[in-house]
């Protein structure tokens, strides 16, 4: 009988049955210590693999929230091809990493990933980015932003000032129309400032055609949890 999940970890969905966990490293003892820790937090490990095609070829229709997937397989596969793979299944991305691997970290996130968690983390952290990934929101952590800071290649976009402040209150959750309001400034105005906001990031290789692109945006360019006020002042 698994245990009842410990701190603030949120083990079911709003359906009220229990995050669906597959695990996917080519290292069995990895695979078997993730597995025991997801079902001693009261999480279903619906399959573990050892390797994308695998993962793909046991999935046969099952569903899952969240795919703990390992940075660096050793099959010959890339970073971007097996994010991109396992996000075509409906399932959300936790890269499992080495932390010094930054190129391949922000390849990963570039793809798509929900976050990156260490693999030196405690199996409690693990399990509580398991979950946050499985509500849907962005893991925002060190890892996350140093795999940023460190790549020269990683162009921010460009935003004028009134577009941070519109990108950080609806990224932050708040409806269109009351950012607006809040900022004094129309609702086409608004939706203008956005739609501007998304082709500069078009502009800069990072796409953001939903709200959740546009909220990992904001994390990876510091305009969220923080609003960073330098800008051009428009």
């Amino acid at each position: 009988m698994a245990a009842e999940p410990s701190g603030s970890t949120d083990v079911t969905d709003p359906d009220h049955r229990p995050v669906r966990v597959a695990i996917v490293d080519d290292h069995e003892s990895v695979r078997l210590g993730i597995q025991a820790a997801c079902q001693n937090e009261g999480f279903q490990v619906v399959l573990t693999a050892a390797s994308v095609p695998d993962y793909l070829a046991q999935l046969a229709g099952r569903e899952v929230d969240v795919v703990v997937l390992d940075l660096s397989l050793g099959d010959g596969s890339t970073v971007t091809e097996n994010v991109k793979r396992v996000q075509g299944t409906g399932a959300a991305v936790l890269v499992h990493s080495i932390a010094d691997r930054v190129a391949s970290v922000r390849e990963a996130l570039a793809a798509g990933a929900a976050g990156v968690i260490p693999k030196s983390s405690a199996t409690k952290t693990v399990m509580a980015a398991v979950a946050t990934v499985a509500r849907g929101d962005v893991l925002n952590n060190l890892e996350w932003a140093s795999a940023i800071d460190a790549d020269r290649d990683f162009a921010k976009a460009q935003l004028g000032r009134r577009e941070r402040e519109i990108l950080h209150l609806y990224a932050s959750g708040l409806p269109l129309k009351l950012a607006a309001q809040q900022l004094g400034i129309g609702y086409s105005t608004a939706r203008e400032y956005l739609d501007r906001i998304r082709v500069k990031y078009v502009e800069v290789g990072r796409p953001a055609p939903t709200k959740v692109d546009l909220l990992r945006r904001a994390v990876e360019d510091g305009i969220l949890p923080g609003l960073d006020t330098d800008g051009d002042g428009r």
